[in-house]
């Protein structure tokens, strides 16, 4: 194949898979999703709260990490049911190219919408710069979403793996409050835009990007994980 053909393919390469990707539920995800956001935010307004870029972040996690939810949990499961894994299979080497292309797709999409989300921020409760609050969220999106594709390619359930990843979720969410981790760099939901008020800045910004550094690493060893587990033909047929 050359490269112009390639480059005509990709389009249709790109369509296809999304069709895949965010078939069946997702669509509702992404209304939950929405609808959380905006609960959040009257929510906020409601209770005359103080509007920052600290707050806006808190009031996007929660949908954000729902948005990746449902391709990461179900992606798999999805495969199997319509048979295209073994199809997969039958391509040496390729199943886990499709997978990882997949997995960019996905990133690629939730980063999207939540530019989409924060530009609603800013029309309906304070100006924020779109493109940082999307970038610094994107953090926890790739660990929780490359933690559930590697969980998914073990249990080969959508149902087990959402309940798997829900428990996991809810206890990082406990320790992360413990004061011993909450600002500090184990803190998987550190918020980079609310500096504690008893840490000088310079400290401060040295968490945030051990922080940050911790949770990319920890996400290209999910990822890795799962793409090396798709290689294993036996556990899945």
């Amino acid at each position: 194949m050359t490269f112009n053909q390639l480059i005509k393919l990709l389009p249709k390469l790109v369509k296809y898979n999304l069709k895949i990707i965010f078939a069946g539920k997702f669509f509702w995800f992404l209304l939950a999703a929405f609808g959380f956001f905006a609960f959040f935010m009257f929510q906020n307004a409601w209770n005359r709260a103080e509007i920052n870029e600290g707050l806006i972040y808190n009031i996007l996690m929660f949908p954000c990490l729902l948005l990746i939810f449902y391709p990461a949990v179900f992606g798999i499961q999805n495969d199997e049911d319509s048979r295209i894994l073994e199809i997969l299979f039958g391509i040496p080497n390729y199943r886990y190219k499709v997978w990882g292309v997949r997995l960019l797709m996905i990133y690629i999409a939730v980063f999207a919408i939540l530019i989409i989300f924060s530009y609603i921020a800013i029309l309906l409760l304070y100006p924020i710069n779109p493109l940082e609050m999307s970038l610094q969220l994107m953090f926890p999106v790739l660990f929780f979403g490359s933690m559930t594709f590697m969980f998914s390619t073990i249990t080969r359930s959508g149902n087990g793996t959402a309940v798997l990843v829900i428990v996991i979720g809810i206890a990082l969410m406990f320790f992360s409050n413990m004061n011993s981790i909450e600002h500090s760099f184990w803190n998987i939901l550190l918020n980079p835009f609310r500096v504690p008020d008893n840490f000088h800045p310079m400290i401060w910004e040295g968490i945030l990007i051990k922080n940050r550094i911790f949770l990319f690493s920890a996400s290209l060893i999910w990822m890795m994980i799962g793409l090396l587990n798709l290689q294993k033909r036996e556990k899945f047929v």
